[in-house]
């Protein structure tokens, strides 16, 4: 299991509340995985210098077809600035056909908390994909 460990690329100012993100993509077939995953080590690159960036880990399972991200942020603001950016903008767009199912979640953690660990990720993407199971 490919996993980039957590990369800090700005220090958080201590005493402030980072805002966390987690997401679970699963592509629909084993063909897509080479793909999704070269994109999205262009997206991790761009995460590094990122403004507002906190931190960043991805997890791949290509077997699985599966992939999760967490990463934090100073802010809401700076999370939505990047995933608007170039060039996760158009690698989010150009995977949209690839896609079998996808669950985010976000939360918001005191700085000193970081990084969080996968498993407290997983286990917040599992309850959300419980309350909003996929059609």
């Amino acid at each position: 299991m490919p996993t980039l460990p957590w990369t800090v690329p700005h220090q958080p100012r201590p005493g402030t509340e980072a805002q966390v993100m987690a997401s679970r993509f699963e592509v629909r077939s084993l063909k897509d995985v080479p793909l999704f995953f070269l994109r999205s080590l262009s997206a991790w690159r761009q995460v590094k210098s990122a403004p507002g960036a906190l931190g960043a880990s991805l997890i791949a399972q290509p077997l699985k077809r599966t992939f999760y991200t967490l990463s934090a942020w100073e802010d809401r603001d700076a999370l939505y600035a990047y995933a608007r950016a170039e060039p996760h903008r158009s690698i989010m767009n150009g995977l949209r056909s690839t896609m079998r199912d996808s669950t985010f979640t976000f939360w918001q953690v005191p700085v000193e908390r970081l990084p969080i660990s996968w498993d407290e990720a997983k286990r917040r993407l599992a309850e959300e994909a419980a309350k909003n199971p996929a059609s």
